[in-house]
């Protein structure tokens, strides 16, 4: 056994590509239970990742008169962001209670609780009322809801993950977890889509008033499906030939993983922070500032999120080939290439050409997306690693993500300059990943530790 230099932890001495379908803690290649746990993982998480998506559009455009119509427009878009942020800042601690429960109780038994959370959450938010119907009442209650939703998906998106890794075999990690972390965009496609479509059907004053309320109603069919899904995946063979071997991960990973699970919080400063302002704050930007209309902005979400769907299963294919740093590395250029004249390329006006940036900022976001999951879970040992991946990948997005479109509006607020401080802050965060990817071993195509 030979030790690494980072945490005295030590590596795994098997080789590094196991032969395909050899069974053991890993899995076969085509098993029904390996097929099964990718497509209960990548259908699981577009289902939660929806509700998720739909809130951060909604927070961007309706929520703001809704729940905060006293404040002045740029106080209550403040506001709205907010509460936004407060679903992401959940998402740590649910990592760390999910992750100790998945870590203990094991990963199937968890996924079906989070989904039932998330989706419980969701409904409640659509059956809300707002400002006006009940004062303080609604934001306050907007504010709750929207942590159980961030807490359910802390512990949800890594279990997904681990499911898959720990189901597929050495050689293809890297696309399976891909397969599973396209949910994201999909669900972005599927949520831009129906917003889109309630926006160009109902007037102004009809989807103000009761349309916002529908995909969050829709949540209803979504837990049936997915609670469907989830029941017929089996736990994972790799749990449970690691099953009571550790009675406390989370003593074992702060005494001998903390400088692993603070170089992953790291390495998601620059996907993190990017995406929500691509996503999120940019559809602020282009409504509020630039004058596009809501029917227009969300069709161009569409494009981007839909063709940065292929780019998370070319980052999660390459991955397996080339190694995962060097995918997050080309990641991480791609966002240096479209950061520094995105908001130059936005002040233009011009549809398809802020069609043409978000999509390739998206792009490298997604690149990155698609090795992350295989990236993170090769870093841990079986006992540790629901609950340290979680920490580091929530983390990561509570630090830099969660306060990204809430400092984008305060910088544009406070300067006539504030695209160019958001630009630096951008690229503050993608120096940031870079270190952390650099001082992370590289452990593509081995066993998961055990």
């Amino acid at each position: 056994m030979r030790v690494s230099g980072l945490d005295g932890q030590a590596e795994a001495t098997q080789p590094d590509t196991a032969p395909e379908g050899s069974g053991g803690p890993e899995g076969g290649s085509g098993t029904p239970t390996a097929r099964r746990a990718v497509v209960s993982g990548a259908l699981g998480s577009a289902l939660e990742w929806f509700d998720f998506s739909v809130y951060g559009a909604l927070s961007a455009t309706v929520f703001p008169q809704l729940f905060f119509p006293d404040l002045a427009p740029g106080t209550a878009l403040l506001a709205s962001f907010a509460t936004f942020g407060v679903g992401l800042v959940a998402r740590p601690l649910g990592g760390l209670v999910f992750g100790m429960l998945g870590d203990r109780l094991g990963r199937r038994n968890v996924l079906m609780f989070t989904l039932l959370l998330m989706g419980v959450a969701s409904v409640l938010i659509g059956l809300l009322p707002t400002y006006a119907t009940a004062g303080m009442v609604a934001p306050a209650s907007l504010v709750v809801l929207r942590f159980l939703q961030g807490f359910a998906l802390g512990g949800e998106h890594t279990g997904s993950q681990l499911m898959v890794m720990e189901h597929s075999p050495s050689r293809r990690r890297g696309i399976a977890g891909a397969l599973m972390s396209v949910g994201s965009p999909i669900s972005q496609v599927l949520a831009t889509l129906t917003l889109t479509g309630l926006a160009a059907w109902l007037t102004e004053d009809q989807f103000t008033s009761w349309g916002w309320r529908i995909p969050f109603l829709m949540s209803v069919a979504l837990i049936a499906i997915g609670y469907y899904i989830r029941h017929r995946v089996e736990e994972t063979p790799v749990f449970l030939a690691n099953e009571g071997k550790s009675e406390q991960p989370a003593r074992g990973l702060l005494k001998q993983h903390r400088k692993t699970v603070l170089l992953l919080v790291l390495a998601w400063a620059a996907p993190g922070a990017l995406y929500y302002i691509t996503v999120t704050f940019a559809i602020s930007y282009l409504t509020g500032q630039l004058g596009f209309d809501k029917s227009s902005t969300f069709g161009l979400m569409v494009v981007a999120n839909s063709i940065s769907i292929g780019a998370s299963l070319l980052g999660g294919w390459s991955s397996d080939r080339i190694g995962r740093k060097r995918v997050l590395f080309t990641g991480l250029a791609v966002l240096l290439a479209f950061l520094v004249p995105f908001f130059l390329i936005l002040d233009t006006g011009n549809w398809w050409m802020a069609a043409l940036t978000i999509t390739g900022a998206l792009c490298g976001v997604q690149f990155m997306t698609g090795c992350q999951g295989a990236f993170y879970a090769e870093a841990l040992p079986t006992p540790v690693r629901y609950t340290g991946s979680a920490l580091g990948l929530t983390g990561g997005n509570m630090l830099f993500a969660a306060p990204a479109p809430l400092l984008a509006t305060w910088l544009m607020q406070i300067s006539e300059n504030g695209t160019l401080l958001i630009t630096a802050y951008g690229l503050l965060t993608i120096l940031i990943s870079a270190v952390a990817i650099r001082l992370l071993p590289d452990r593509t195509g081995r066993r998961l530790e055990a």
